[in-house]
């Protein structure tokens, strides 16, 4: 049976359906100079979310000769915390579970949209100051609007179709993708992303964070973002990040919401987490929430019994569904 470190939370129904296959679950957190000393080496697997960083010294001193370690799993889907290629070379398999926080993500990102268009928080924050704003908070529909998705993987199809019983019109860039895919979800599917900026006044950030996506939208984009609706309506020009931090260029954000370039702006993820000291967060046409895209009671189940599949799966001889390097199994 494995022995498996759980060190971001986990499930409790996942946890105790792996302890009740034979299987040793560890609940601890580790510094990081604790997991770059091998304190992984004395497990089979490990469990991660956003906030552990398995570094290419975590990998080597934790698997191989140096350790046990033979499984990397991120409950949840982005993996940038993850050397993949180290894990790879070392022979240390990659999971993820790619579906089951899609639904609590399409919803957040919808609440943000609605909450830019709606001047909801502001709202709440002025009246909360004693301000009852009624006649500054006049705000505008999304019927009518171009919605720019910038990646259309899961959750952005699925903020997609919601967006398009709203009223809204789709467009992505996506060039991983096949045209056929964006046809069927009723998405105009462009070459370059500029075009894309260029023709929408609502942007939703759904890719992965890598060197290539790092700051993707960046000041000179925003300015192309036209602030007039296909309906003729002056929207304003809004963007909103529900995937990774780092994709928006969050000094050019808070730059572009100065100037009154963008109108509003919702964040969920930022470059630097805890976002406590970033000035952006005070901004008044600003609203973010705390990385929370996954955390609702249904996700977080959802997770973890995607997970322990996948664990069980693996020190059964079977390879996991969800595994990111299959090539070493």
């Amino acid at each position: 049976m494995g022995r498996i470190a759980v060190t971001d939370g986990m499930d409790d129904n996942a946890v105790n359906h792996l302890r009740e296959m034979g299987h040793e679950v560890v609940l601890q957190h580790y510094t990081h100079d604790e997991l770059e000393s091998g304190v992984l080496s004395e497990f089979d697997a490990v469990v991660i979310r956003s906030a552990t960083k398995i570094t290419e010294v975590v990998i080597k001193n934790s698997s191989g000769r140096n350790g046990n370690l033979k499984l990397i799993g991120r409950a949840g889907v982005g993996i940038d915390n993850i050397d993949l290629s180290i894990a790879t070379n070392s022979k240390v398999a990659v999971c993820n579970t790619p579906s089951a926080s899609t639904h609590a993500v399409v919803e957040l990102t919808i609440g943000h949209l609605l909450a830019c268009a709606r001047h909801i928080t502001t709202g709440d924050r002025t009246l909360r100051e004693g301000e009852w704003a009624k006649k500054q908070l006049r705000g505008t529909e999304l019927s009518g609007k171009r919605l720019g998705l910038i990646g259309f993987g899961r959750i952005a199809q699925g903020v997609g179709r919601v967006a398009r019983s709203l009223g809204m019109t789709l467009h992505t860039y996506d060039p991983y993708l096949p045209a056929e895919v964006a046809a069927d979800e009723h998405c105009q599917l462009h070459d370059e992303i500029d075009e894309v900026f260029r023709l929408c006044t609502h942007i939703s950030i759904h890719c992965n964070l890598t060197d290539e996506t790092h700051h993707l939208v960046n000041a000179e984009r925003m300015k192309m973002m036209p602030g007039v609706g296909i309906d003729n309506v002056p929207c304003g020009n809004h963007i909103v990040n529900c995937a990774r931090g780092g994709i928006v260029d969050e000094v050019a954000l808070l730059e572009a919401l100065e100037s009154g370039t963008i109108a509003s702006a919702a964040l969920d993820v930022f470059e630097e987490e805890p976002a406590l000291d970033n000035p952006i967060v005070q901004h008044r046409n600003f609203h973010g929430t705390p990385h929370i895209g996954a955390a609702t009671s249904e996700a977080q189940s959802r997770i973890g019994d995607e997970m322990a599949t996948l664990l069980i799966d693996f020190f059964n001889g079977r390879k996991p569904k969800s595994m990111l390097n299959p090539e070493i199994f």
